[in-house]
């Protein structure tokens, strides 16, 4: 069997709610294994024979079952088990109890590129720092200011919405 984690984008958020048990019996409902939810905010490890070939039929899968489930238009990005266990691994900043430690993740190469490229250009604010991670963009800012601060500002924009979805490294360990 493989492993795969699903990150869904914008549940239980903006009016989509999204229950954890509910959730959990949709993946079993797709013939899942091993389907465990982590918090409220639409992250699921789950168990299946398909391997990395079939990534995007599983994708198109899992967004089509939440579409018709919970009565929304899907988005999630899927990676296999051991690829999320690289990214946590890979994490580039120290952490401490003063900063946020994110990982960004984009629906397309060129979608993180574009949030890379437009970080703002005068710099970003005290403790902030960015930085490309390949598959992901890699994220650290000063606890209690993740909405605040300059990257924050530019990653919020309507363009990135569609594209992008955030999750702190403490969240992504639990998934492992």
């Amino acid at each position: 069997m493989n492993r795969w984690v699903a990150l869904l984008r914008g549940v239980n958020v903006n009016g989509i709610t999204v229950r954890s048990a509910d959730l959990a019996q949709l993946f079993r409902d797709l013939g899942f294994g091993a389907v465990r939810t982590v918090l409220a905010s639409g992250n699921v490890r789950f168990e299946t024979a398909d391997g990395d070939a079939a990534r995007a039929e599983l994708k198109t899968r899992i967004e089509a079952g939440l579409s018709e489930r919970f009565g929304y238009e899907a988005w999630i990005v899927l990676i296999p088990h051991d690829d999320l266990a690289g990214i946590v691994d890979a994490y580039p900043f120290a952490e401490d109890p003063e900063h946020h430690a994110y990982v960004v993740f984009a629906s397309t190469d060129e979608a993180r590129t574009e949030l890379l490229d437009g970080a703002p250009a005068d710099g970003l604010g005290a403790g902030e720092q960015v930085t490309d991670g390949g598959e992901v963009v890699y994220w650290c800012c000063p606890r209690g200011a993740s909405t605040g601060t300059a990257f924050s500002k530019h990653a919020a924009k309507s363009r990135f919405t569609a594209t992008t979805t955030t999750r702190n490294i403490n969240t992504l360990r639990k998934m492992l």
